[in-house]
């Protein structure tokens, strides 16, 4: 019976996509005798968190996420951040199949929240593989077999190519994301104050303090 190994041998980001989008390259090897005709794969892709240390800013934009550093030896775990699917081909050993990841700039969900929040470095990612292969027997008859549950790749992916691929779709641009009766008041005050941006609006309530200044402020309590 087939019996598959999977590994991560790259990522790029899909040039000029409609919305942001990772192309994920999955190298898969058949280690048995078995002509696979086809594999219906499914990936559960985890962020693991613990797989690398922080530097003191990204640790405090990873309070929301994960509460304070003291208790991260609880609370740091891995989190689910997409399920992608794919079909991929008919091959005797080796083959490496496209495994694309629609990636949101939304900060309510909390993967975004982490990769908006990492400043430099690598992103430890966990692959978790099942899904159903089609080969062919013995007697040269198609069967199928469920993909081992244990089957799983590590993968260390640059954080320049998630922030480059949010740079190119959302230039210079964050998401807010809000309750609409806060939304409502708030479009209230900006028609009220006749700004003709958002920024306006945001820079009219904001107090007169520096980013730095607030850092500081986040550091000392």
């Amino acid at each position: 019976m087939p019996e598959l190994e999977f590994r991560i041998s790259g990522v790029r980001a899909v040039a000029k996509g409609l919305t942001p989008l990772l192309q994920f390259a999955v190298a898969i090897r058949n280690s048995s005798v078995e002509t696979i005709r086809s594999i219906l794969l499914h990936a559960q892709i985890q962020i693991r968190s613990p797989g690398r240390a922080y530097n003191p800013r990204e640790k405090a934009n990873l309070i929301e996420l994960f509460g304070a550093p003291e208790f991260w030896g609880r609370t740091l775990r891995n989190c689910l951040w997409m399920c992608a699917d794919t079909t991929v081909g008919g091959f005797d050993r080796e083959i490496e199949a496209n495994l694309f990841v629609p990636c949101s700039y939304d900060l309510k969900f909390a993967a975004t929240k982490y990769f908006y929040g990492m400043e430099e470095g690598e992103i430890p990612l966990l692959f978790l593989f099942s899904g159903t292969i089609f080969y062919s027997g013995g007697d040269g008859r198609m069967q199928t077999k469920p993909i081992s549950w244990n089957k799983e790749a590590a993968f260390q992916m640059p954080l320049s190519i998630w922030k480059n691929l949010m740079e190119e779709h959302y230039p210079n641009s964050a998401w807010l994301y809000l309750r609409r009766d806060i939304f409502d008041r708030l479009y209230a005050y900006r028609r009220a104050n006749g700004d003709v941006t958002w920024e306006q609006t945001i820079a009219r309530l904001l107090p007169d303090t520096t980013l730095t200044e607030l850092e500081h402020r986040e550091a000392v309590a």
